[in-house]
């Protein structure tokens, strides 16, 4: 039996379980850019930016979807005509019928995202957010309800958003007990008479639910409910550990110099013009490591709080890495150690570069999550390479202070 292609809003739905595009930064432009979801889906192709070669190479391939990293549209345009670079983009791909998907800063942060892909090549074990997510804040209802109304009300809150846990969904924890009351002359109770002690076998149930749905999974209460009064109680929990966030900071499985450590990632990295820059002690040991896919010089308070020992990411300016190094080092010698020795040293790399690891891992588990539906599809890594610079000038070997 031939296995179907998914339609492509199947497709984005897998994407978007994976890289939620509410964890996107409030200036991004993620999701789908050109496509229609009723069209069927064969093939995939993965790419860093949406740039000319890469649609062509899209087109000649016959991929029905485009998923890139960077944002077509992340600057407001007025039009879309094909005097524009821009336009013309948009034209082929709508032409060729071909959809366009971007993941941006949400893959940025998410499990299996460009942050780990950029951990896998270093080779980082017990990682964790280098600036974590903040996580939704959460209420747990605990509603008491007669028990054969008990599967009609955890039905109810769980279609007002409670309840969804991970990958699980009316996830509701319940105990039976007896409630008991009284109801007054003027009540309409549901059980019961009026001045007549009542007890009634009861059900508490406890859903999970976003603290954000909190007026829509009570008026579910209410109407569900069988009582004339409803007992409950709205608990506010704690704030969780995020999982997710951008970055990741974590330990090399063995204890390196810098230099060999600025040699794997440059081995485990596509070959750009730039290469890989370093500022600091080549021969000095490392052993706890930041890394950030992209840009990442606004991050350096971060890093230092982090107290690792080397920073791996990108597009860092002069100004930005002198003045840090020149800090370090002086709270070296003002705390009597050498300042050779200060951390965190920098590895600086192509921007292109830092964030291609992550679509091998997002090619792959789209295979996987479209597989889980029962379909198929083909994917494919972009083999243009796109960083914009296209050559080096000067010493091929490292140039040391």
């Amino acid at each position: 039996m031939v296995t179907p292609n998914p339609l492509l809003s199947d497709v984005l739905s897998t994407l978007d379980a994976r890289f939620p595009p509410s964890t996107a930064e409030s200036w991004d432009r993620v999701g789908l850019v050109v496509g229609d979801p009723r069209q069927s889906v064969r093939k995939v192709l993965f790419a860093v930016d949406p740039v000319s070669v890469v649609i062509e190479e899209a087109l000649e391939w016959g991929a029905d979807l485009l998923v890139t990293h960077h944002p077509l549209l992340l600057d407001p345009v007025s039009s879309v005509a094909v005097t524009t670079a821009k336009g013309a983009a948009i034209t082929a791909l709508v032409r060729g019928g071909c959809a366009l998907y971007v993941a941006h800063t949400n893959a940025d942060a998410a499990d299996g995202g460009v942050a780990d892909a950029l951990a896998d090549v270093v080779g980082l074990v017990d990682r964790r957010p280098l600036v974590a997510a903040q996580a939704h804040a959460l209420d747990k209802h605990v509603v008491y309800v007669p028990t054969p109304s008990a599967a009609a009300l955890v039905d109810a809150m769980s279609a007002a958003g409670a309840g969804a846990i991970g990958e699980y969904s009316r996830v509701a924890w319940t105990t039976t007990g007896t409630g008991t009351f009284v109801p007054s002359d003027d009540a309409h109770p549901a059980i019961g008479s009026a001045g007549v002690v009542e007890e009634v076998d009861e059900t508490r149930v406890e859903m999970v639910a976003p603290r954000a749905l909190r007026d829509a999974v009570l008026a579910a209460v209410r109407a569900a409910h069988p009582y004339e009064e409803v007992a409950f109680d709205v608990l506010e929990l704690a704030p969780r550990d995020s999982t997710t966030g951008l970055g990741r900071v974590g330990t090399l499985e063995r204890r390196s110099t810098l230099r060999e450590l600025a040699e794997h990632v440059a081995a485990g990295l596509p070959p750009t013009a730039q290469g890989v820059r370093v500022a600091g002690d080549l021969d000095a040991k490392v052993v706890s490591v930041a890394v950030l896919g992209g840009s990442g010089g606004s991050l350096f308070d971060a890093v230092r709080a982090a107290g690792v020992d080397v920073y791996v990411t990108s597009d860092l300016k002069h100004h930005q890495v002198s003045e840090l190094r020149e800090e370090v080092e002086f709270q070296a010698v003002a705390d009597g150690r050498a300042p050779q020795s200060a951390t965190p040293f920098i590895i600086d790399t192509a921007h292109f570069a830092s964030e291609w690891p992550w679509l091998q891992l997002a090619a792959r588990d789209l295979v996987h999550d479209v597989g889980a539906i029962g379909t198929t599809v083909e994917t494919r890594v972009s083999t243009r390479r796109t960083d914009p610079w296209v050559a080096r000038f000067g010493p091929s070997d490292p140039v040391e202070n």
